[in-house]
């Protein structure tokens, strides 16, 4: 008990079933340190998917009870002064994210290696001398970033076909004297980072990874100081021709080689290599062509990031809301913004069923009075310009659309209610009615109804708030969420790639002109919005590393 009341983030994430939990800086970190550790009622959290935390210098060791959150899929202890984790952690079978960066960490607990499930590993900034043996038991990595360590080498398991989804390897600034010709064996490796190192070598079977795109060994003392040359100033793709050239010129004129067999080996995987890599190339450059990229700015990294206050009145509501900004956003060129209301209007009908499963907001930035409340209020006091629409009342936006709907099905001639009904029927007997509220007390949000004619997205926004809000989970809201960001930039993708002529809002009579063709990137960055509670403790951060994460194969997340 003593624990939740010195913790009421710890308290609202257990009583609210939350499912994931960010305690980081100042406040936490004198907690921490008074406490002699982290508040043991974090670990009864069973139902956390995510949690951070991250900047408490005086965090230096993490219990055993951690063990117990086995539906953890990221776990982020970045920024503390670990000095090592516990074994157990092989327990967390779920576990798809750990970042365990700016430690003092100098071994990894052999655990980890039992995470079939991990994707990302981040041990950078530490003092880690090795890495355990077995990493290849971790098949799903995709990435693993151990630079600014004391590493002097790989495991001799690591070069291995099982970890076949390995596409970035960052092993900077560390004391790796040796790469292993192995490295060929890893199928997928497109980033390898190993400068600032002790290399005197690069093996030419570096060039038989079929989708090596990007390589860094500047900082390396090489033997070969025409090679040395060529990797502080030359491309990729210069690089791999001069070793695989390089390869070839050991091989004599029957096959042998200098080292033995190894000449003949080498020449059936050239073959294969040539074989395939028309083929890679061809599929490397649809992969690029229909990549889309969503970069995401982590709210510590904007000073001036937007935060959402939740009153505790919502709860009995419509309590589950995320937001986010999205800059990037192409609205102005052709029909891009039509589009663009045209798949909203899809999303509200299949995903959110029609408004009744969840409710999407848009409100262009430039017009938003900061902060912004998440509050209720009596229908008859709840005044907002509805889209399209003079000032009025909640009652009387209600009647007027129920009349709508009322006409609209005597048109149509249906007996049963209309999609327009149900999402009316959501607030009948509410006595208080959800909406999003401005620093000036102005509704901008009426959810699931309308949002504000005064902070409506045109031809000319820029960055877009998008809110989602529902009364049924708030996983809800982060699919949602997910699926219109994942829509955006489908949409942005193909508004970049058509060029389409530059319009008007449709408010006045401006000629249309042509598109710059500096505006193609089709890129969209997304600020992360906090909602926090009245005293200011948080509630949710969207998106957390665990959003964003359905398996979309040509979206590309950065974080």
């Amino acid at each position: 008990m003593d624990d939740l009341e010195k913790w009421p983030e710890i308290e609202k994430a257990a009583t609210g079933k939350r499912r994931e939990l960010v305690l980081q800086g100042p406040a936490v970190d004198e907690r921490i340190s008074s406490d002699g550790g982290l508040a043991s009622a974090v670990y009864s959290l069973t139902l956390l998917n995510y949690l951070e935390v991250s900047q408490c210098p005086s965090l230096t060791e993490l219990h055993e009870d951690i063990q117990h959150l086995t539906n953890l899929q990221s776990l982020i202890l970045c920024r503390n002064k670990l000095a090592s984790i516990p074994n157990v952690v092989a327990n967390l079978k779920s576990l798809k994210v750990l970042d365990l960066s700016v430690n003092n960490m100098k071994v990894l607990p052999e655990g980890i290696t039992q995470l079939k499930e991990l994707n990302t590993l981040n041990v950078s900034c530490n003092s880690l001398e090795v890495l355990p043996e077995g990493l290849s038991q971790c098949t799903k990595l995709s990435t693993i970033n151990i630079s600014k360590n004391n590493i002097t080498g790989f495991p001799a398991d690591f070069y291995s076909e099982r970890l076949d989804l390995l596409s970035t390897l960052v092993a900077s600034d560390n004391s790796i004297d040796r790469l292993s010709g192995d490295i060929h064996k890893l199928p997928a490796l497109k980033v390898l980072d190993l400068s600032n190192n002790k290399l005197s070598e690069i093996p030419s079977d570096l060039s038989d990874c079929p989708k090596l795109k990007e390589i860094n060994f500047k900082g390396n003392k090489l033997n070969d100081k025409r090679l040395e040359k060529m990797v502080n100033g030359c491309q990729t793709k210069s690089i791999l021709d001069y070793l695989r050239g390089k390869g070839k010129g050991r091989q004599g004129e029957d096959g042998g080689d200098v080292d033995g067999g190894r000449g003949a080996d080498r020449g059936k995987r050239q073959q294969q290599r040539r074989k395939k890599e028309k083929v890679a190339d061809e599929q490397d450059e649809v992969e690029e062509l229909n990549k889309m990229v969503v970069r995401v700015l982590h709210v510590s990294d904007a000073p001036t990031a937007l935060t959402v206050k939740v009153s505790a009145e919502v709860k009995d509501v419509r309590p589950y809301l995320v937001c986010c900004v999205v800059r990037g956003m192409n609205l102005k060129s052709g029909n891009a913004l039509k589009r663009f209301l045209v798949a909203q209007t899809k999303l509200h009908d299949d995903l959110c069923g029609k408004r009744t499963i969840a409710t999407i907001a848009t409100h262009d930035v430039q017009l938003l009075k900061t902060p912004l409340t998440y509050d209720v209020k009596p229908p008859t006091q709840l005044k907002i310009v509805p889209l399209a629409r003079k000032e009025m009342t909640a009652v009387e936006l209600i009647r007027h659309l129920q009349l709508e709907a009322d006409e609209l099905r005597k048109q149509k001639k249906r007996q049963n209610v209309t999609g327009l009904h149900k999402y009316l029927q959501i607030l009948q007997g509410k006595t208080l009615y959800p909406c999003l509220v401005d620093a000036e007390g102005h509704v901008i949000s009426f959810p699931p109804i309308t949002n504000s004619e005064k902070t409506k997205i045109k031809k000319t926004t820029k960055e877009l708030f998008l809110e989602v809000t529902s009364a049924t989970s708030l996983q809800t809201c982060k699919d949602v969420m997910d699926a219109l960001i994942v829509k955006m930039a489908e949409l942005n993708k193909f508004t970049a790639e058509h060029q389409e002529e530059v319009g008007s809002d449709g408010e006045g009579d401006a000629p249309q002109e042509p598109a710059s063709s500096g505006e193609t990137s089709s890129e969209l960055i997304i600020h992360q919005v906090r909602t926090v509670d009245q005293d200011g403790n948080l509630k949710v951060v969207y998106p957390s590393k665990t959003d964003l994460s359905k398996d979309v194969s040509n979206l590309t997340v950065i974080w």
